[in-house]
C-alpha cells in the first residue's frame, strides 16, 4: 500500500469516530506513518481532538450529521472508537465504496451490543460462555434469574451480573446476590448503556481463577495475506466492572493459552477485516470461557506501552494499514489508574516528580477537560524483572499523582 502526505492531495485519510484516550493513542500511531488524522468526538477537546489535523464535535448517533461529516472529509478508512455510533450509516459507507470501516461494519454492529456478539460467540460459533439470558423488562429479568420449576427451566441463579447490552467502562453493571436487589439492578442498567436498547444481559458468575485480555491482531503478512497473531496474556484487576491495573504477562497453562488463542482466532475469524482486537476471558486451570470481544484497542492492553516492543496502537495502527506487525515482548510491565477524584473543568495534576522518580515508570496523562471522582484521567505504567515488581512500582506511581481542581 501507497501512504500519502498529509495535508496534500496524495494524503491516506482515517477518521476516528470517538476520540477518547485510546483513540489518541491510534492518532499519534497514524501520524508517525505520515497519515492524515481526522477525530471526531461528542464532546470538544476530547484526548484525539488535541493532536488531530482536524476535530469534530457531532452526535455520532444522528445519521444525518454523521453522514454528512464523511462526505465532507472523505477518508480512506474508518476506525470506530466507541459503541454510541449509527451503524446503518457506517452500513451505508461500507456498501457505497465510500470508505474501508475498520474492521468491517458488521464486526462493529455485533460488538457493540452483547446480545448480538454473545449469540454469534455461543450459538453459532458454540464457544465456552457463562450462564446467560436477554431480559426487556424487570419481570423478564427476574424470570430468568428464578427460572421455571413446573417447566424444567432451570434460571442463572445469584449471584448474577446485569449489564446493558450496549456501555463500556462498566457502566450500568450490578453484581446481585439477592432477590431485593433485581428492581435496581434493572433501573441501572437499562438507564447506564451508551445507548439505551430497553434490553439487559444477565450472566451467572463463573467460578474462574483469573480474567486476561488477549489481544488478538489481524495484519497482513510478507505474502500480503491475513494473519492471525497473539500478544502474550494481559491480566487485569477490575472493580464495578471497570479496569483499575492489568499487567503483562499473565501465567497461564500451556493447555489454557492454547484454548485461549483457539477461542480468540475462532471469533476473530468470524469478525473480519483487519486490525487488533480485544478478546476478554475466563480462565480457571486449562478451562477458558469467552467473555467479551472490542474491535479496537482495550483499556488494559495500555499496559502495551511499556511491556511490549510495539504497543496495542502501534499494532492497530500498522493493520489498518496493511504493515507488517511484531507483538513481542520487551519486559514485565503493569499498569495502574489515575483517577480524577474531584469533579472540575479546570484541573491540576501534582506528584508527577515523586511517581517519575519511581524506579521503570512512566505516567500518561489524557488530557480530559472535564473530571469526575472516578473517571479515568490517566494511567501509570511501569516495568520490573517481573509482574509483581511492575505492578507495585505502577500502583505507587499512580498513587502519587494527586488531581485537584485548580484555584484559577
Amino acid at each position: 500500500m501507497k501512504l500519502g502526505t498529509p495535508l496534500t492531495a496524495s494524503a491516506t485519510k482515517v477518521m476516528l469516530l470517538g476520540s477518547g484516550e485510546l483513540g489518541k493513542e491510534v492518532i499519534i500511531a497514524l501520524q508517525r506513518f505520515g497519515v492524515e488524522v481526522i477525530a471526531v468526538d461528542r464532546y470538544a477537546n476530547a484526548p484525539g481532538h488535541q493532536v488531530a489535523h482536524r476535530a469534530h464535535t457531532i452526535d455520532m448517533t444522528d445519521a444525518v450529521a454523521l453522514k454528512a461529516l464523511i462526505k465532507q472529509e472523505n477518508p480512506h478508512f474508518i476506525v470506530p472508537e466507541i459503541e454510541a455510533l449509527n451503524t446503518d450509516v457506517l452500513a451505508d459507507v461500507e456498501s457505497e465504496g465510500l470508505a474501508t470501516v475498520i474492521p468491517t461494519v458488521r464486526a462493529v454492529q455485533l460488538t457493540m451490543n452483547r446480545e448480538g456478539i454473545r449469540r454469534l460467540a455461543a450459538e453459532e460459533l458454540q464457544l465456552p460462555v457463562s450462564p446467560y439470558a436477554f431480559a426487556r423488562s424487570e419481570a423478564e429479568l427476574q424470570a430468568a434469574i428464578d427460572g421455571d420449576v413446573h417447566a424444567g427451566k432451570a434460571g442463572i441463579g445469584y449471584p448474577c451480573f446485569i449489564k446493558p447490552t450496549m456501555s463500556s467502562s462498566g457502566k450500568g453493571q450490578s453484581r446481585i446476590t439477592q432477590a431485593s436487589e433485581v428492581k435496581a439492578a434493572w433501573d441501572y442498567a437499562a438507564t447506564g448503556g451508551r445507548v439505551n436498547q430497553g434490553v439487559v444481559i444477565v450472566e451467572g458468575q463463573i467460578d474462574f481463577d483469573y480474567e486476561i485480555t488477549l489481544l488478538t491482531v489481524r495484519a497482513k503478512n510478507a505474502a500480503g495475506e491475513t494473519q492471525t497473531y497473539f500478544c502474550e496474556p494481559i491480566g487485569h484487576l477490575q472493580k464495578n466492572g471497570d479496569y483499575v491495573e492489568s499487567w503483562q504477562p499473565q501465567k497461564m497453562t500451556a493447555n489454557a493459552l492454547k484454548a485461549a488463542q483457539h477461542v480468540a482466532k475462532t471469533i476473530t475469524d468470524s469478525l473480519g477485516g483487519l486490525g487488533l482486537f480485544g478478546v476478554e476471558l475466563f480462565v480457571k486451570n486449562d478451562q477458558v470461557w469467552f467473555s467479551e470481544v472490542s474491535p479496537r484497542p482495550h483499556d488494559t492492553g495500555m499496559v502495551t506501552m511499556c511491556s511490549q516492543r510495539l504497543s496495542e496502537f502501534e499494532l492497530h495502527a500498522r493493520a489498518i494499514l496493511g504493515l507488517p506487525v511484531d507483538v513481542s515482548m520487551k519486559e514485565a510491565g503493569a499498569s495502574a489508574v489515575i483517577y480524577g477524584a474531584v469533579e472540575s473543568n479546570n484541573l491540576q495534576y501534582d506528584g508527577l516528580q515523586a511517581a517519575l522518580n519511581v524506579p521503570g515508570s512512566d505516567v500518561r496523562l489524557f488530557g480530559k477537560p472535564e473530571s469526575f471522582a472516578r473517571r479515568r484521567m490517566g494511567v501509570a505504567l511501569a516495568t520490573g524483572k517481573d509482574t509483581d515488581e511492575a505492578r507495585a512500582r505502577a500502583k505507587l506511581a499512580a498513587s502519587l499523582v494527586k488531581p485537584s481542581a485548580a484555584s484559577h
